[in-house]
């Protein structure tokens, strides 16, 4: 780990109509971590996330990304330099072969991205890689089958084999397990803690579980500001988080 801040945020605020969703945050999100973002539903946690990946652009503040101002950067640079985010939703190409998928976020690396006309064997130096990365997230045994096939937790692993295929810095994970039942939690929680290494993980999850057993720090939104932020023992005790999300004085 390192003290070097990967992603920074100084008094960023986000309007809609007047109501503000993001009040001026100032947040900071330490290379080589996992950082959890939580707060209660309404908190400004995808308005944030939307920020930060420049589907939304901010109404006051600035966002500064590996030490530069990228406040007025559109989000395709953005994913150039290395930020890349998954969503609430599995993303993947439903009717395209496991391989297929993954081989499509290292097209990239080749600048062949969108050349969906080359012929397939022109692809297959890549395949080798995929199987790496398949192998990382455990479904390398489900290679050839067709995306729309897997379960829905093997569909989220493999968005994960996408995002990696891409060679992030920094990986935003939206709700990684929602919708999944326990075992499938417990195995997407386990890739996650796998796949980082020495990348940047941050994300917004609602299960506290995963968040305590993963998350190296945590920043806590109610109402669009930062009320909370450090360890899992730290903000779990803290008396404002404990109003926040159970609506009463602790």
């Amino acid at each position: 780990m390192t003290d070097e801040l990967i992603i920074e945020t100084r008094g960023l605020t986000k309007e809609f109509n007047g109501f503000v969703a993001v009040n001026g945050v100032d947040f900071r999100v330490r290379r080589g971590r996992i950082h959890a973002l939580i707060g209660p539903n309404g908190a400004g946690k995808t308005t944030l996330f939307n920020l930060l990946t420049k589907f939304l652009a901010p109404t006051r503040g600035r966002i500064l990304f590996g030490g530069e101002d990228v406040t007025d950067r559109g989000p395709a640079e953005l994913a150039r330099r290395g930020m890349v985010r998954s969503f609430q939703m599995s993303a993947v190409f439903p009717h395209l072969s496991v391989l297929e998928n993954v081989r499509i976020g290292l097209q990239r690396g080749l600048g062949t991205s969108f050349h969906f006309w080359r012929p397939e064997s022109s692809l297959r130096v890549l395949d080798a890689r995929v199987m790496e990365l398949l192998e990382a997230v455990d479904l390398a045994a489900y290679a050839r089958m067709v995306a729309v096939e897997l379960p829905y937790g093997h569909k989220r692993a493999l968005e994960l084999a996408t995002t990696l295929a891409m060679d992030p810095q920094l990986m935003l994970l939206d709700e990684p397990t929602q919708g999944m039942g326990h075992e499938d939690v417990d195995r997407i929680t386990a890739l996650i803690r796998k796949v980082a290494g020495s990348r940047t993980v941050l994300m917004v999850e609602h299960n506290m579980g995963v968040v305590s057993r993963i998350a190296d720090r945590i920043t806590v939104l109610q109402r669009g500001r930062i009320i909370a932020d450090g360890t899992y023992a730290e903000v779990s005790g803290n008396p404002q988080v404990m109003e926040a999300y159970m609506g009463a004085p602790a």
